[in-house]
């Protein structure tokens, strides 16, 4: 049996058993398509996913010159290099190598409001947050474990009451974007050196919340000269109100028994942090 094939206008027969030349098939119609000949019931890809092809390859070109740009940036300026959301952006290449991330970090920014809402987002809330997953979620949290690791360290390098401000911006990293009401401890040596920063509770601060007889017992225990109360506000405001004061003087009052100083009560706020004993209340 032989093939009626079209080559160059001309009509050529051909052998069933001979070989049509890839050239050829390639333009066998109407069975012939642009990748061979096709398999029956198998579709011929389309022209349009050719040139898909050719503008996802070109817009991953432009992103790579695009993240160039930014790391040069990044590398050479201050600071103020880069904005919020390209911070974000670049981030978020890291764990997303082959996609544009600008939208992206700018949808994270317009729901959790800032960059530090972002860095202190709940984990469960950026894994679920369209375009994001475990990876991407994993990048984020990771720096911000790392600045508070830094601030932590830059903190307890001297003695606490020596180098407030580090004490102050490591709590504030770690606590003002927090979702939920923290209490904790920093037990100091007598020396204000840090010995240990217990959390003691989650929730309202009220004496079912703390008691003021185990906190002091647990610095007798660490041997303890010494101690700083602190927690936050997630409403922002760092204003003391009426329960914390009387809690802070029950612990200060039960400290002075056994000879266990509370120096301060820090309360930690996205709006600021406010010091008791500065504001003459311890």
């Amino acid at each position: 049996m032989r093939l009626l094939t079209i080559i160059g206008g001309k009509p050529v027969r051909a052998d069933k058993n001979k070989t049509i030349n890839s050239a050829n098939r390639l333009r066998e119609a109407p069975t012939g398509g642009l990748f061979g000949a096709d398999r029956p019931g198998q579709p011929t890809p389309p022209p349009s996913d050719i040139i898909l092809s050719d503008k996802l390859s070109a817009a991953a070109h432009d992103n790579s010159g695009h993240r160039a740009r930014l790391r040069k940036r990044l590398l050479e300026g201050g600071a103020e290099a880069l904005a919020d959301h390209e911070i974000l952006e670049y981030l978020l290449t890291t764990a997303i190598p082959r996609r544009d991330t600008k939208p992206l970090a700018r949808g994270l920014l317009a729901r959790f409001g800032s960059l530090a809402g972002v860095f202190n987002a709940d984990p469960d809330a950026l894994i679920r947050h369209p375009g994001m997953g475990e990876t991407s979620a994993a990048a984020i949290r990771i720096v911000t474990l790392s600045a508070s690791r830094f601030a932590r360290s830059e903190a307890v390098i001297a003695p606490t009451l020596n180098s407030w401000n580090a004490l102050i911006t490591y709590l504030t990293i770690d606590m003002a974007h927090l979702t939920k009401e923290r209490v904790r401890v920093l037990f100091l040596d007598t020396k204000n050196r840090l010995i240990r920063d217990d959390h003691v509770a989650e929730g309202s601060l009220d004496e079912a919340a703390i008691h003021p007889r185990e906190i002091i017992r647990r610095a007798l225990d660490l041997g303890a000269a010494s101690l700083i109360l602190v927690h936050n506000h997630p409403s922002g405001s760092p204003e003391p109100s009426r329960a914390d004061i009387q809690i802070t003087q029950k612990v200060a009052e039960a400290g002075r028994l056994l000879g266990i100083e509370v120096h301060d009560h820090v309360i930690i706020g996205r709006e600021g942090h406010v010091s008791m004993r500065a504001k003459g209340l311890l």
